[in-house]
C-alpha cells in the first residue's frame, strides 16, 4: 500500500514539470528565438539561447577578466532579473572594469559617474539650461539629460557623496525614471545600476541608508583573488592581453529574455520556504531562532523575498533549467539578504557578521519539501 502513492507521487511531479514547461512555451510571446511558420515559439530554444548566451559572454569577460565566476554571476543573475547590484571590494579588484566590459557584452549605453563630496543631484539626473531655440530664436530652458540617461550606470564609490546625491538614484532605480523642472523623463529600457563602494575608507564617507540599500537587489562582495588568479592577472595585463570584449546579444534580447525570466515556474514548498527563511530574520517572529534574538536588530523585508524568487528564477534559465529549486534560493540568500538586516552592539563585539547570521539561518530552517506540503495539506 506504501509504494502506489509514491509512484503516483513522482508521475504528479513529471506531469507537473511537462505541464510548466508547455504552459512556459504558450506563454513566450516574446523571444530572441524567431518564430516558426505556424507564430509558435518553441521554450526550449529560447532557454538554451540564454544559457548559450551566458556562456558566450562570460567568455568574452575572460579576454579582460581573470577569475571572479560568482561575482559575474551574480551580476548578470541582476541584470536579467532586472534588479540593481551594489559591489563591494577594497580598490583594486576590477569592479569598474567589469561593469563596463559588461556593458560591451550586452550591447548596451554605458555611463560611469565618479561620486565624490562635491557631487551634486543634477550632475547625476541633468539639469534645465538657458538655450536659444533655432527655430523661434527665443531663449527658454531646455533639460539636458545627465549620465543617469543609460542603459547601465556604474555608480563608482557610492558611498563618497553625501545622502542627498545619493537619493538622486531613488526615483531612477524604482520607477525608472527623472523628475525635472515639473516634467518627467522615461529612462530607457533595460535600465540598471551597479554601485561599487570600498568598505576601508572612514573619512569622507557616508553610508548609504537603509533605503537606498534596499533598492539594490545584490550586495555582491568582490572578495581577493586567489593565487593562481593574481599571477593570471599579472599576466593579462602586462602582456599583450585577450583583446576587448564583443557584442554577444543586443537590448532587444535582453528584453526578451528578461521577459522569459518572469514566467518560470515557481512550486509552492519554494514560497513557503523562502517565507520562512526571511520570516526568520525578524526577531519578534515566533520562528526567530535564539540567536536572530541575540545578534539581530532588525530583519530583512518583503523585498528580500521578491528578489529570492526573481533571482532563482533567472539563476534556473541560465543554468538550462525551467523551474526554480530551493538550490537556486539558498545560492542567492547571502547576496539578497546580508544587506537587509541591521546587527546590534552584540554581534558587532563578538566578530558576527550578517554572512555569518544568514549561514546559520541555512541550516536552522528545513528545507524539506514534504514538510511544507503537510504544513498546506493541514492548514
Amino acid at each position: 500500500m506504501a509504494k502506489k502513492p509514491t509512484k503516483k507521487k513522482a508521475g504528479t511531479e513529471r506531469s507537473s514539470d511537462v505541464a510548466a514547461a508547455e504552459e512556459l512555451a504558450a506563454s513566450a510571446k516574446k523571444s530572441i528565438v524567431q518564430p516558426d511558420q505556424d507564430g509558435g515559439i518553441d521554450d526550449v530554444a529560447a532557454v538554451k539561447k540564454l544559457h548559450d548566451a551566458r556562456d558566450g559572454i562570460v567568455d568574452e569577460l575572460r579576454k579582460s577578466i581573470v577569475g571572479m565566476d560568482q561575482v559575474i554571476d551574480e551580476v548578470l543573475i541582476a541584470i536579467f532579473s532586472r534588479g540593481h547590484g551594489l559591489l563591494e571590494g577594497v580598490p583594486g579588484l576590477a569592479k569598474t572594469l567589469l561593469v563596463s566590459s559588461i556593458a560591451k557584452t550586452l550591447s548596451l549605453t554605458f555611463k560611469r559617474i565618479q561620486f565624490t563630496p562635491d557631487l551634486m543631484p543634477s550632475d547625476i539626473t541633468g539639469s534645465e539650461l538657458l538655450q536659444d531655440d533655432p527655430e523661434t530664436r527665443e531663449r527658454k530652458f531646455m533639460f539636458s539629460k545627465g549620465p543617469i540617461f543609460s542603459n547601465i550606470v556604474l555608480a563608482d564609490e557610492i558611498n563618497r557623496t553625501p545622502p542627498k546625491t545619493q537619493a538622486a538614484l531613488l526615483e531612477a532605480m524604482q520607477e525608472k525614471m527623472v523628475s525635472a523642472g515639473g516634467d518627467d523623463y522615461a529612462l530607457e529600457p533595460p535600465f540598471f545600476v551597479l554601485a561599487t563602494q570600498n568598505p576601508l575608507e572612514q573619512e569622507g564617507t557616508y553610508a548609504l541608508p537603509e533605503a537606498q540599500l534596499d533598492r539594490f537587489m545584490f550586495k555582491i562582495n568582490v572578495s581577493y583573488p586567489s593565487s593562481e588568479e593574481e599571477i593570471g592577472i599579472m599576466r593579462s595585463v602586462t602582456g599583450s592581453g585577450g583583446g576587448s570584449p564583443e557584442e554577444v546579444i543586443g537590448k532587444e534580447d535582453i528584453l526578451a529574455l528578461q521577459d522569459l525570466v518572469t514566467r518560470v515556474p515557481v512550486a509552492d514548498h519554494i514560497f513557503q520556504y523562502v517565507a520562512a527563511l526571511v520570516r526568520a530574520t525578524r526577531p519578534g517572529e515566533d520562528n526567530a531562532p535564539g540567536f536572530i534574538q541575540d545578534f539581530v536588530s532588525w530583519g530583512c523585508g518583503p523585498r528580500a523575498c521578491l528578489n529570492l524568487i526573481t533571482g532563482a528564477k533567472a539563476r534556473a534559465i541560465l543554468r538550462g533549467r525551467f523551474n526554480a529549486s530551493l538550490e537556486d534560493v539558498q545560492a542567492l540568500a547571502l547576496p539578497v539578504m546580508r544587506h537587509r538586516m541591521g546587527l546590534n552592539f552584540a554581534a558587532q563585539s563578538e566578530g558576527v557578521d550578517s554572512d555569518h547570521v544568514i549561514g546559520r539561518l541555512l541550516e536552522e530552517i528545513p528545507s524539506d519539501k514534504a514538510l511544507y506540503e503537510s504544513e498546506a495539506a493541514t492548514a
